[in-house]
């Protein structure tokens, strides 16, 4: 069979759905960048055919999916062992609220904070950086991140690091989740500890706005489905993080809620970096 091209498009297209759809009609195709431009070939019996397809259904079918036979694909535990760091990560995250008492018991959070500190009656007392590094206690860059404040906020950081973490393991690897983990991590708490100062304050937040910040614009420079979100899920977190900034749920909730927002945003510039060297390497290596 003779590949032929059968569509020349902008580069920017987002063209993931359909290639999708090709692939379940058991369509054999390729897409390469040419002067700009994205040229998907088939071979040739069947490019008048796609050409037809892509005009009726340039996003892909939902109807045409639900035609296909449904794939078995093992359950919850076939997906924990197919996305094994990204659950590892969770477990982690679950111990540590377990044994923090979801941010209850001071003597244990101690172990986690990004700073050392003691409680004297209504007053807490704060390590310096200076003083955690000389003392050895690097580990305290990076474990804030598995410190949870609350059920709701440990279900929502762990629901989103799942949906995330899961598409990187699977379009980029765990070496590149674990890289990107610890990366994000180590920005989002040294911005939170110098824009916002010593105090407690952890989560995986800002991890998760550099996970969406990379998927985000990895997607627009080398379109691929694993990192293909569902729609609106950036502009709803993009709105999320405007509001927090405007300082709006400090004040619903009376002061009792602080946002560390040096983190949301320091982590989101970070995935948005790695988002573009990323995607433009895979552009590159597509042509």
């Amino acid at each position: 069979m003779v590949a032929v091209e059968a569509l020349r498009l902008p580069i920017s297209e987002d063209l993931s759905g359909f290639l999708a759809l090709l692939r379940r009609l058991q369509v054999p195709c390729r897409v390469s960048e040419e002067a700009g431009e994205q040229v998907l070939r088939v071979p040739g019996e069947l490019a008048e055919q796609v050409r037809q397809l892509y005009a009726q259904y340039p996003q892909g079918d939902g109807t045409l999916v639900a035609e296909q036979p449904p794939r078995r694909t093992g359950g919850f535990v076939a997906s924990l062992r197919a996305n094994r760091f990204t659950a590892g990560v969770l477990l982690v995250t679950l111990v540590v609220a377990a044994i923090t008492l979801l941010g209850e018991h001071f003597p244990t959070i101690r172990w986690f904070s990004f700073t050392d500190f003691r409680i004297e009656g209504e007053y807490a007392y704060f390590a310096t950086l200076e003083q955690t590094l000389a003392e050895g206690a690097w580990w305290r860059l990076l474990t804030p991140i598995f410190l949870h404040f609350g059920l709701l906020h440990l279900a929502m950081n762990s629901m989103w690091y799942w949906e995330l973490g899961r598409r990187i393991e699977h379009r980029q690897g765990a070496p590149m989740l674990l890289g990107l983990t610890l990366l994000f991590g180590l920005v989002s708490n040294l911005s939170q500890y110098l824009f916002g100062g010593p105090g407690i304050f952890g989560g995986l937040s800002g991890v998760l706005y550099g996970l969406l910040g990379h998927c985000w614009l990895f997607q627009k420079l080398a379109p691929d489905e694993a990192y293909r979100l569902p729609p609106g899920v950036v502009v709803l977190m993009l709105i999320w993080l405007v509001v927090c900034l405007s300082g709006a749920i400090e004040v619903l909730s009376f002061g009792t809620m602080a946002i560390a927002n040096a983190a949301h945003v320091s982590g989101l510039v970070a995935g948005c970096v790695t988002g573009v060297v990323g995607g433009l390497l895979a552009s590159r290596a597509r042509r």
